[in-house]
């Protein structure tokens, strides 16, 4: 009878050690992979990125000049406007109807937009070496 109850002691030991280790949880969420956007392909004649109205882009301006003169700039809506504004101006460069204009300015804006690291502060008047040119006089 003793081995009986030896095994009986040992059995209940090990259901009460089995029932007191952790249960396995459930695997965790997967997580989801990060977005990645990626960067429209580039055209190999113009450097222009070729998403939204890039070609309607092309048409309107490189006419005039080199693709690399609008992808070395950097503007918001605003500033693009401006640039076409004094090329209409000073440069003699056809008007274009209102929808035409607002499309390629969205265009330069989202593809072509601000960027703070592009270029250096302006030195400061008071850091500037003195004009020759300048006909103010400093007293």
């Amino acid at each position: 009878m003793r081995p009986l109850l030896i095994t009986l002691l040992l059995l209940a030991l090990a259901l009460a050690a089995a029932c007191t280790k952790e249960q396995p949880t459930e695997a965790p969420a997967a997580t989801p992979e990060p977005v990645v956007e990626t960067e429209p392909e580039i055209d190999p004649a113009t450097g222009f990125k070729m998403t939204g109205d890039w070609e309607l882009v092309r048409g309107n301006c490189t006419g005039c000049h080199s693709a690399k003169l609008i992808t070395q700039q950097r503007g918001t809506s605003q500033q693009w406007l401006t640039m076409i504004r004094w090329m209409q101006k000073k440069q003699n460069l056809w008007h274009f109807d209102p929808g035409t204009e607002e499309r390629i300015i969205a265009y330069l804006s989202e593809n072509y937009p601000p960027d703070a690291e592009r270029r250096r502060a302006a030195i400061p008047p008071n850091l500037m070496p003195p004009n020759p040119y300048s006909t103010v006089t400093l007293d």
